[in-house]
């Protein structure tokens, strides 16, 4: 009888650029907000946010100064396109995912190559840029993932799954670079600040094969969540991409997890590890109410957003690098995340047996 190798997540590396722009953001928005009631419910969200950090790419202008100020990518009297924004995206992705990738064990024997990003767009693409700066052989097998939002590390992992099921000697990178604040907007609407309050760039990349070690994935899902697909929207402007995040998106998400069929299909009670992508504090807590979690179950998933916020498709494979990084065996995971559609993308997960 034929057994199919089950495919394992054997090692996760991640990285973050060095410029931690968080409370200049904070200093730049409160700006921006003219009416005084406005401006104290933002004060509020920031207090409420759980974030003490986000990281970009964006160098400051000089010593005690911001991206925002006089010379900075942002100035006031000059901001920049998506022209300019893309040139930075193909420069620094390529630099921050390889960073990510020369912290993995070894790239011996790669065959495959998938790389998930939706912050920005060149060709050839960074999954190509990268093949060649890496002088992984030029037969490696690509497959780029683009612009699916904060779910794209399920569907890149879901890719490698499928790869090592069907090609059991597959040795498969999985790559994801999201270089979130190239896209500030140039807005002093609350909704779009609060948005923006939230993302950060990152880097992450993983092995995935039949070796037993790490993390085995044992199987994947996927649930479109009907009427929801205004709530979360990522559109090309002339002044980069513009996020669209409704306050909705937490209440619609738990609403999802409450219903029974869904529960029974992310595994009941069983599950002994969760890796929930930290879109905000405020869909962490909905995720853990619906599913009736105990108080420390997503603290890997909290860690994350406090010390580097959402880095978009990122974000999950941190958690799960902390998951891996604690050695601590589990019989049944879920690694789930939440993005455009509205839909919830996922995978199953063990420690090898």
């Amino acid at each position: 009888m034929h057994v199919q190798p089950a495919p394992h997540i054997n090692a996760i590396s991640t990285a973050v650029p060095q410029h931690d722009v968080h409370h200049a953001f904070i200093s730049w928005a409160q700006g921006q907000i003219r009416d005084d009631r406005q401006r104290a419910i933002f004060a509020r969200m920031v207090d409420r946010a759980a974030i003490d950090h986000r990281w970009s790419v964006l160098a400051p202008p000089g010593e005690n100064l911001a991206q925002t100020d006089a010379g900075g990518f942002y100035d006031k009297d000059a901001w920049p396109g998506t022209m300019q924004r893309m040139s930075t995206y193909a420069r620094e992705a390529l630099a921050l995912a390889e960073r990510a990738i020369g912290r993995l064990p070894s790239l011996a024997g790669v065959t495959h190559l998938v790389l998930a990003s939706c912050t920005g767009f060149v060709a050839p693409g960074i999954d190509q840029l990268l093949a060649q700066r890496l002088g992984l052989d030029p037969g490696v097998e690509r497959t780029l993932i683009g612009f699916m939002g904060c779910y794209a590390a399920i569907a890149a992992l879901r890719t490698a799954y499928h790869i090592v099921r069907s090609q059991p000697d597959a040795v498969v990178l999985v790559v994801t670079v999201e270089l979130s604040t190239l896209h500030l907007q140039n807005s002093d609407d609350l909704e779009s600040l609060l948005a923006m309050l939230l993302f950060a760039d990152g880097a992450a990349a993983a092995i995935v094969s039949a070796r037993p070690s790490g993390l085995e994935i044992v199987d994947t899902f996927s649930l479109a969540l009907a009427d929801s697909g205004d709530l979360i929207s990522w559109t090309v402007s002339d002044t980069g991409f513009v996020m669209g995040l409704s306050g909705a998106v937490p209440g619609r998400i738990a609403n999802a997890l409450l219903d029974p069929g869904v529960q029974k299909q992310l595994g009941g009670g069983q599950i002994d590890s969760w890796a929930v992508h930290g879109g905000g504090r405020s869909i962490l807590d909905a995720v853990q109410r619906s599913l009736d979690l105990p108080p420390d179950t997503l603290a890997n998933s909290r860690a994350v957003l406090r010390d580097f916020g959402n880095m978009s498709s990122a974000t999950l494979m941190f958690v799960l690098a902390r998951i891996l990084a604690s050695d601590a065996r589990c019989s049944a995971g879920v690694a789930m995340a939440f993005g455009p559609g509205l839909a919830i993308e996922g995978l199953r997960y063990r420690s090898p047996r």
